[in-house]
């Protein structure tokens, strides 16, 4: 159940970031980091769209963490970036190369290493409040401090940054997702809306969704998009490891396949960021830009 709607969390979150990609990049560099940049989208039909695909994703993102673990389900949303070359391929169009293949290879087969390998508990349901706001104060210290580092930069340095910063927001997102899905499933609406956790996460969501459209804005597909599709997933493995216990499995053999896993989930995203498929999606992105 909970691999089943993280997949089709992954595929609906695919189709809103070629909408939501696509109009975020024709906005002016000035709406950078401004609410008024979701203003602007927000009046762009095929952003909607996006947000309707988005708000689906989410649904079954919210399904799959009440059921799984941070450390199973976020490294599956990887896909979204596998499920959201071809269709971007498709409309540009391009026609997908072996090269371009590689990436998604690479990435599939390091993810399916790490969760066979892993094995990763269930982990606790109580998280302490001395951890929550050791995982609140980090995140939000680290991707100020990446937006700080992004200022008065290179478009595609920015980019980085500012992708990169949406990843670490996302993945403490996605633990106040799994704290409310648990909350709701225990104490009903009532008890959700009444705790501090449902609107933790939506400043945390918010805010994350305002850097990532900056960064998609801001500079180059291939700067952007491997960041924050690589970063997000790496926290949550963190996050759920060391906030909710779901201890992955030890040993000299086993941790060395986790992290050499992990590295090829990381290394297939970057490889498929800079592959000519994405390189044409972006170059159609630039021209409808300047028309």
């Amino acid at each position: 159940m909970a691999v089943a709607a993280a997949l089709a969390a992954s595929l609906l979150y695919a189709l809103a970031s070629v909408f939501q990609q696509r109009e975020a990049e024709r906005q002016p560099s000035s709406s950078s980091l401004r609410l008024s940049l979701l203003a602007r989208l927000a009046k762009r039909p095929r952003w909607l769209a996006g947000l309707v695909f988005d708000a689906g994703g989410y649904v079954c993102q919210w399904l799959a963490l009440a059921r799984g673990s941070l450390v199973v389900v976020q490294p599956l949303l990887v896909m979204s970036l596998l499920f959201a070359l071809p269709v971007k391929a498709r409309l540009v169009p391009y026609h997908m190369r072996g090269k371009d293949w590689s990436g998604a290879l690479l990435a599939t087969a390091g993810l399916a290493v790490f969760l066979v390998v892993a094995q990763p508990a269930q982990g606790r349901l109580s998280v302490p409040g001395a951890s929550w706001l050791f995982l609140l104060s980090g995140t939000g210290v680290l991707a100020g401090t990446l937006v700080a580092l992004g200022r008065g930069r290179s478009p595609r340095w920015k980019a980085v940054a500012l992708g990169t910063a949406a990843g670490v927001l996302y993945g403490a997102s996605a633990a106040l997702t799994k704290d409310c899905a648990h909350v709701l499933l225990q104490g009903g609406t009532g008890a959700l809306f009444g705790s501090w956790e449902l609107y933790a996460m939506i400043v945390w969501g918010l805010s994350g969704m305002l850097l990532s459209q900056s960064a998609f804005q801001a500079g180059p597909l291939d700067a952007s998009l491997p960041t924050l599709t690589a970063t997000d997933p790496v926290v949550s493995v963190l996050v759920g490891a060391l906030i909710f216990g779901e201890a992955l499995r030890a040993g000299a053999v086993a941790s060395t396949l986790e992290v050499v896993a992990l590295f090829a989930v990381v290394a297939g995203i970057f490889l498929l960021a800079h592959t000519e498929a994405t390189k044409a999606v972006q170059a159609r992105h630039f021209q409808l830009a300047s028309s």
